[in-house]
């Protein structure tokens, strides 16, 4: 396959804006750099809604028994905050590059209210995250918005309009339906999305599936079910994996200790903490957080 001029100029500016490793921040709100000239093997993440366009190298999600492959020629779109485990390549030579541009439901709502057309779902059912084939229209705009995040001036007066123009493209697109979703709270993917977004904000306080269940609108067989299909994890273990993703980024970006950051993240136990810590990540608090720190990996 020919590497097109828009393929090499993604490349160009990404790796002109980046910061080290990992992942780093842009002069605009919600829009952030992937870089690492590293393979990181398969291993547990969180990620909060966005569109993810990869310039170089491959990242590969799993969730559940799905396998999703986002690379040059495929752009990922995320409808809620999800942990699963992903696997990166990059190396020095062609180090993985890309942005992630967050989405909002306000956004979704104040574009959707616009758009007289809309391409019909067809019964497909939304899908919490899934790739398709990067189209040169979302590929230009992405040019645009990496070059505007060049300058401050540009970045706050343009950036903003070329980021409603990049979730305006994946609206049209074929997984616009997955971020139709989030303007349509009173569907069960919204109903169940509400929560997730709820969860993932308010994780340090108690829940129980009741009272989950009576939030979402369902029973509580219904909610189980449901929120399953959506997540591939039950209410419960998915809140476990939110707080310990967020444990281990206070460890490593604010350097709480391990007893500190279980209390922050609604644990009582210090020792359950790192037990359940270990059996998700394969390493204690504290060796995680020292090598994460090291490698200031969180993609």
């Amino acid at each position: 396959m020919s590497f097109k001029p828009s393929k090499s100029r993604l490349v160009s500016l990404l790796a002109g804006l980046v910061q080290g490793q990992g992942a780093s921040p842009s002069r605009l709100p919600g829009v952030k750099f992937m870089h690492t000239t590293r393979r990181i093997p398969r291993c547990p993440i969180a990620y909060e809604p966005g569109i993810f366009i990869v310039a170089q190298g491959r990242k590969t999600a799993y969730v559940g028994s799905k396998k999703i492959v986002f690379d040059a020629n495929h752009y990922l779109v995320l409808s809620v905050p999800l942990p699963f485990e992903c696997e990166t390549g990059g190396s020095p030579e062609k180090p993985l590059l890309a942005v992630k541009i967050g989405v909002t439901p306000a956004t979704v709502t104040e574009l959707l209210m616009q758009m007289e057309q809309l391409p019909p779902a067809n019964g497909v059912q939304p899908q919490i995250i899934e790739a398709t084939a990067l189209d040169d229209a979302l590929s230009g705009a992405t040019i645009r918005l990496l070059e505007s995040l060049r300058s401050d001036d540009d970045a706050r007066i343009l950036g903003p309009q070329i980021v409603r123009e990049i979730i305006y493209h994946v609206l049209r697109g074929k997984l616009g339906r997955n971020l139709r979703v989030l303007a349509t709270p009173d569907s069960h993917f919204g109903q169940i999305s509400r929560v997730l977004n709820r969860l993932h904000t308010d994780y340090a306080r108690d829940y129980d599936i009741a009272t989950l269940a009576r939030d979402a609108g369902m029973s509580v067989a219904a909610f189980h079910t449901r929120f399953k299909a959506v997540t591939s994890s039950p209410p419960l273990q998915y809140l476990k994996n939110i707080r310990l993703h967020k444990a281990r980024m206070l460890m490593v970006n604010e350097g709480v200790n391990a007893s500190g950051a279980a209390l922050k993240v609604g644990y009582e136990s210090a020792s359950q903490f790192s037990r359940e810590f270990k059996r998700l990540f394969g390493n204690s608090p504290a060796t995680e957080a020292a090598g994460l720190r090291k490698l200031f990996i969180q993609m």
